[in-house]
């Protein structure tokens, strides 16, 4: 006759009990004495200062979000341009239109967030502090792609724009590459 189960899993519901009451009160919240010895042992650690980690962080960000921009208005502005995709009669052109009216405005926003980013670091600020003005430019290109009014200079503000910050961020070590956004990340 098999025994009743209740009493082999007692055991293993004692202990799981038990465990899930030890870690929840480990984790604490912050207020008891636990707190003070941890950053007594961050700060003896010889890691790097939070100054250093965030300037770090600030030139990847900056680098990710140039890197975007810069995909984006190759792959769906440059290219398309240069490739005839938006004159009047263009097989694709009113598609091709569109995908470059929102890689217009996700490269702006792209850049604006790059620009931000840049202030985290201080070379990498000063380097981006006088290309500001030119990502402002770009505000409105993205509206004039849409529509189909953007000629060869509006593409090539978009190229100096991007090559500009490309150049600024290799000069201080944040090296920009190339990153295609996909077509449902153009619309985010």
């Amino acid at each position: 006759m098999p025994r009743p189960q209740p009493l082999r899993r007692l055991p293993v519901a004692l202990l799981l009990s038990c465990a899930v009451l030890v870690s929840a009160t480990g984790c604490g919240d912050g207020e008891s004495g636990s707190g003070s010895t941890t950053n007594a042992v961050s700060s003896a650690s010889p890691g790097v200062s939070p100054s250093a980690s965030k300037q770090k962080l600030a030139k990847t960000r900056f680098v990710a979000n140039a890197g975007l921009a810069a995909g984006a208005t190759y792959q769906w502005i440059v290219k398309p341009y240069r490739a005839g995709s938006f004159k009047k009669g263009a097989d694709g052109r009113t598609f091709a239109l569109i995908k470059a009216g929102l890689a217009g405005g996700f490269a702006y926003n792209r850049l604006k967030a790059a620009a931000e980013n840049a202030k985290g670091d201080p070379l990498l600020s000063k380097a981006v502090a006088p290309l500001t003005a030119g990502i402002e430019s770009l505000k409105e290109l993205g509206t004039k792609l849409r529509n189909g009014e953007a000629g060869a200079g509006d593409i090539g503000v978009f190229e100096s724009v991007v090559n500009s910050i490309k150049e600024a961020g290799a000069s201080v070590g944040a090296e920009v590459k190339d990153k295609v956004p996909s077509t449902s990340q153009l619309g985010q």
